[in-house]
């Protein structure tokens, strides 16, 4: 199990960064237009879906001022709702995504018929490195090894 785990985070290192960077893109260009607007249409505690609409066209269009009145206009609290609901949004699909792109098996993403099987070039005691018949890269059968030098081949022919 813990190869799917290290798989995973293998294959979406440069994911890890978009996903920070597209999240505080949200935060600022989602989460302030809105929980602005929440904090704007509560009249009298009554939230009101009409002054919501006016507001938020104006602060969706410029979401860094927005960002700023944030803050000024006491927002906060509303920004922090909408930010958390947005972030566990975007975090639950995002966890979709890297469960989906888990190495089914073990020996996912390993060459078939690499030298993986060996260790430290303990391998070069019966292969030689630079020059013969190519098993993998860098492991050459060698030629002029006495004794039984056959090699079988198993795997298929593509031919497009």
């Amino acid at each position: 199990m813990n190869y799917k785990i290290e798989g995973a985070i293998r294959r979406n290192r440069k994911n890890f960064i978009i996903f920070a960077i597209l999240w505080i893109f949200i935060a600022i260009a989602f989460a302030s237009p809105v929980g602005y607007s929440i904090h704007m249409s509560k009249v009298d505690g009554i939230f009101d879906f009409e002054i919501f609409l006016e507001t938020f066209g104006p602060a969706i269009t410029n979401p860094f001022g927005t960002f700023g009145k944030v803050f000024s206009s006491g927002a906060i609290s509303e920004f922090t709702t909408t930010l958390l609901v947005s972030t566990i949004f975007y975090s639950v699909f995002f966890f979709i995504g890297f469960v989906k792109s888990a190495p089914k098996n073990e020996y996912a993403d390993i060459e078939h018929g690499s030298s993986d099987w060996s260790q430290r070039g303990e391998q070069y005691q019966i292969l030689n490195k630079n020059n013969g018949i190519i098993l993998a890269e860098d492991n050459y059968l060698p030629v002029d090894k006495r004794g039984n030098v056959n090699v079988l081949v198993v795997g298929r022919i593509r031919i497009w």
